[in-house]
Order: C-alpha cells, then sequence, then structure tokens
C-alpha cells in the first residue's frame, strides 16, 4: 500500500487569530475611509465655495465698484448698464452674469438664473426640462423657500441639480412693469419671474481613492481568502487521497479479518478484534466443561473413500457440527484430523452449571443431525457406512489462552481434565456421549445416564466414574423416537415424515422387528 501523503495543516488557533483580525480590522478601515471621505468633500466644497466667492468678489469690483467710482453723474441700477456710464446691473442681470461668469470655469458646481420671460433686447434662455418643469411646478403654487432637485448620471458619473424661485418683490415689479423693454407691465408682488439652478457633479471615479483604506483591506482579505481556499482544495484533495487509502486499507483489512475469522473461533475473534483480549502470550486457570468427538473407524472408512469424496464428506460434517457448537456458545478449540475439540467458559461464560448444560445439550443435538446427515448421504451420495461418533465430556480446571511463541500462538486449552475428556470419549460406544461424575453432577437432572466402571487416567490420581447419557430427563415429544448405542443409530419424527418415507419405514422396522425377534437377548428400549 502507498504511504499516506502529508499535508500542511491550518491550526484552529491560527484560523481564529485571523478572523478576530478581520473583525476588527474592517470597521477600523470604514472608519479610516469615512474619515478621509470627509475630509475630500470639505475640502472640495471650501475649494469650491472659495473660488465662487473670489468670482462674485471680481465681478462685483468690475462691474460695480469700479464703475461706481468712475461714474460722472449719478449712478443708476440698468439691466443695460453697459452702454450707460456709471450705471450698475440689477439683481436679475446680476444673477444671469454672474452664472455666466462661474459656469465659464469648470468645476464641480455650476450657476444659472433664467427666465422664460426676457427682456426685449436680449436672447431668449434656452430652458431644459428640468429647469421648465421647475418653473411650472413653482407658479402652480408653491413657498418662496421651496426647491426642485434632480438627481441624475452614469454608472461612472453623478450629478444633483437644486432649483429655486425666483420671486418677485415690490421693487422689482415697479420696475418691470414700469420699463418699456419689460416682457411683461402687469407683473404683481410674489410672481415667480424664473428660476436659479446650482448643479453639482462629480465622477464617482474621483472618489474611489477616497476609500484606499477599505480598498487595501478588501484586497488583503480578498488575497487572505484566497489563498484560504488554495489551502483548503489542497487539504481538501489530500484527505480524499487519504480517504481512499484509508477505505481501501479498510477493505483489505476487513477482507483479511474475514479470512482469519475462518481460522478462529467466533469468540475468540470477537473478543480480539473488539480489544477485550490482548494478542499475547499469557494464560488463566478456569474452571471449564470441555468436549471431544471422534469418528469410529474413520482411518478404514478414508481407505474405502475416494480423497476428494472424503474431504466433502468431512467437511460438510464439521460444517454441521461447528453451526450446532456456535447456536449453544462453545468455543470450537480445533479440528484434529476427524476429531472435534471444544470448550464451554472462555472466553464467554453462562456459568458452570449452565455451560455444562448447554455442553450437554450441543452433544445431543450433534447426534440427532448427525443421523440426518447419515440418512441424507445415503441418498445423496449412496453411503452404505454412516458416520458414527463418540463423544466425552468432563468438567474441571484448565489452564485457558495463548500458547506458543512470540511469533506465532494458539489460542487453545492445557490440562489433565481436557486429557479425561478425550479419554471418555475413547470408551464412549459410536453413537453414544459419555460424561464423568463431575459434569453429571452438574446436569443430573437434566439427562438419565447408565454408570459404568470406574476407569483410571494418568495425571488424575482418582478412579473416574463414567456416565453414559442414555437420553434427556423430560420426556421427548409425541411421534419423536431415538435411541442410539453400538450397532444402532436410530432418529424419527412422525411428523416430518412423508406418506412414501412412513411406508418405507414402516416395512424397515418389520424386517428389523422380524430380525430382532430371532436374535437371542432383549431388544434395545426406544426412547
Amino acid at each position: 500500500m502507498r504511504k499516506p501523503v502529508s499535508s500542511p495543516v491550518v491550526r484552529p488557533q491560527l484560523l481564529a487569530v485571523a478572523v478576530v483580525l478581520g473583525l476588527v480590522l474592517l470597521p477600523l478601515a470604514v472608519w479610516l475611509d469615512l474619515r478621509n471621505l470627509s475630509d475630500q468633500t470639505l475640502h472640495a466644497q471650501a475649494s469650491g465655495l472659495s473660488s465662487v466667492i473670489s468670482d462674485i468678489r471680481g465681478y462685483y469690483a468690475r462691474n460695480v465698484v469700479e464703475r461706481v467710482i468712475n461714474a460722472p453723474d449719478k449712478t443708476r441700477a440698468l439691466h443695460n448698464y453697459h452702454d450707460v456710464p456709471g450705471a450698475i446691473p440689477i439683481p436679475a442681470t446680476l444673477s444671469i452674469e454672474l452664472g455666466e461668469v462661474i459656469g465659464a470655469k469648470e468645476g464641480i458646481v455650476a450657476y444659472r438664473f433664467v427666465s422664460d420671460y426676457p427682456f426685449a433686447n436680449r436672447a431668449p434662455h434656452e430652458l431644459d426640462d428640468f429647469e421648465s418643469r421647475a418653473i411650472e411646478r413653482f407658479r402652480e403654487g408653491t413657498g418662496a423657500d421651496a426647491i426642485v432637485s434632480e438627481t441624475t448620471g452614469s454608472f461612472i458619473n453623478r450629478r444633483v441639480r437644486v432649483a429655486a424661485p425666483v420671486i418677485m418683490g415690490e421693487a422689482c415689479v415697479a420696475c418691470h412693469n414700469a420699463h418699456p423693454e419689460s416682457p411683461r407691465h402687469n407683473w404683481q408682488v410674489g410672481d415667480v419671474r424664473g428660476i436659479q439652478a446650482i448643479t453639482v457633479e462629480q465622477p464617482i471615479a474621483a472618489n474611489i481613492l477616497s476609500f484606499k483604506y477599505l480598498l487595501a483591506y478588501l484586497l488583503l482579505a480578498g488575497a487572505a481568502g484566497g489563498s484560504f481556499v488554495v489551502l483548503q482544495s489542497r487539504q481538501a484533495r489530500a484527505m480524499r487521497r487519504m480517504n481512499a487509502e484509508l477505505e481501501t486499507a479498510n477493505s483489505f483489512l476487513a477482507t483479511v479479518s474475514m479470512k482469519i475469522a475462518k481460522y478462529l473461533s467466533p469468540q475468540i475473534y470477537k473478543s480480539i478484534f473488539s480489544g477485550e483480549k490482548d494478542v499475547a502470550i499469557s494464560t488463566e486457570r478456569k474452571k471449564l466443561t470441555i468436549f471431544f468427538s471422534d469418528i469410529q473407524n474413520f482411518t478404514s472408512m478414508s481407505e474405502r473413500l475416494q480423497p476428494e469424496e472424503l474431504t466433502d464428506l468431512l467437511n460438510e460434517y464439521f460444517t454441521e457440527m461447528s453451526t450446532i457448537a456456535a447456536a449453544h456458545g462453545a468455543t470450537v478449540d480445533k479440528f484434529i484430523g476427524d476429531a472435534i475439540l471444544a470448550f464451554f467458559g472462555d472466553p464467554e461464560t453462562k456459568g458452570v452449571v449452565e455451560d455444562a448444560r448447554a455442553c450437554l445439550r450441543m452433544a445431543i443435538e450433534m447426534q440427532h443431525r448427525l443421523a440426518e446427515l447419515n440418512a441424507e448421504w445415503r441418498r445423496r451420495r449412496s453411503l452404505q457406512d454412516p458416520f458414527m461418533v463418540r463423544m466425552g465430556i468432563n468438567t474441571g480446571y484448565c489452564n485457558v489462552g495463548n500458547f506458543g511463541s512470540s511469533d506465532r500462538m494458539d489460542y487453545t486449552i492445557i490440562g489433565a481434565e481436557a486429557n479425561l475428556a478425550a479419554r471418555l470419549q475413547s470408551i464412549a460406544e459410536p453413537g453414544s456421549i459419555v460424561v464423568s461424575y463431575e459434569t453429571f453432577a452438574l446436569v443430573q437432572d437434566f439427562v438419565r445416564v447408565r454408570r459404568l466402571d470406574p476407569i483410571r487416567v494418568k495425571g488424575i490420581n482418582r478412579d473416574v466414574v463414567p456416565y453414559v447419557v442414555e437420553g434427556e430427563a423430560a420426556e421427548a415429544p409425541a411421534g419423536v423416537f431415538n435411541a442410539y448405542g453400538n450397532g444402532m443409530n436410530v432418529f424419527i419424527d412422525i411428523d416430518m415424515l412423508t406418506d412414501g418415507d412412513a411406508q418405507r419405514l414402516k416395512g424397515t422396522l418389520q424386517n428389523a422387528m422380524a430380525a430382532l425377534a430371532s436374535k437371542a437377548g432383549p431388544a434395545p428400549q426406544a426412547e
């Protein structure tokens, strides 16, 4: 497998510091830009106002003060003051010419004094839509303090226009109504003579640098965000790569573990992979119930059958027996040729009494299942010689745990009590179960037994009294008959028989009864 790819990881502390700095610097940048914008606006307004005042002062010096000083006679206020020595402009003329003076200079402020009633000797004013609408609105009835505004512009430029009415006073009414060139002679006080419009225009681009701190912040934030995105993308790719490698490794380990599980008892496999047991050389002394079984005449049977056929039979037998053992909670230690070694009490136990009962139930069920297998093998494989299995069960203290070397070990049991289970199996009749007194004492209310002669076993300094299990203490269900021993292995369940099987069994039993009648000695009792 490939080695995992390492990648830089952003520390949470650094990310937190970056977020805090971002939150602190943003309002600071906005405040600096607002202050800068205010400074620039104030400077622009001050400069524009200074320029307007300078233009008005210059206009007043040239067209008013200078003419009054140079006037030979009495000074008069006239609209055509240029043509009369010493005359000064009337307010309307002053406003018109001031607008021309201010508008002649390029700047952000423009001023116009316009009317739709010009004097006869003057060119008419060209009014745009805004000015026409303003005059019309003012004449419809508004106060002297009313204004009309308009905001226009484009994506890169903005313009604000403000218009105020020019209201006729008493002096203006008297002058206009008496003047021969006046466009009207019926002016009244309060009439709207025209409007004065101020236009302020400024390109948006001119204020871009007003937000230099915010722009700098955004550039830095964008660079930091871009770097973060790139780093996160790299980390995401690295994580996907690592996850893919982990999935591959996990899949490989799962496959390997499933294969290893085939070589271990389910309880051992579960305890190792769940961490309940360490894979180390260690043992402990426990009271176990040990089961040992062996097939009668397996060596001679292997000489008569082909290796492939014998292998199939043995594997099917082991599969069925292992399934029954797992169902009852047995730990299958190993298969020794055609023998099975299993025990109850480690790594899981339900107590010594219940372990012994479970072991005996397992042995009885194994014998019943073997009878069914023999019938199936005769039908499917034409097997004439059935498998006859001897079983021995003992309860006692053994050393259980991991035995072996640091490189290779085996989970098993050792002790004289394990040897006794094998010896009890060896004295059992084919198809029978033999238990020791220690096991019988735990299950005596559960089974019916027959006592055998005491035996001596190497490593045990006492006589061992074996007991042959003849059946369960409880009555068998109605319609179920079983009997097993040397030369017989009978299991009949009436409810499971078909009509054809029942007829064949009836003929077989009649022939068996006739044969037994001619044989000396009592017939075996069905259970």
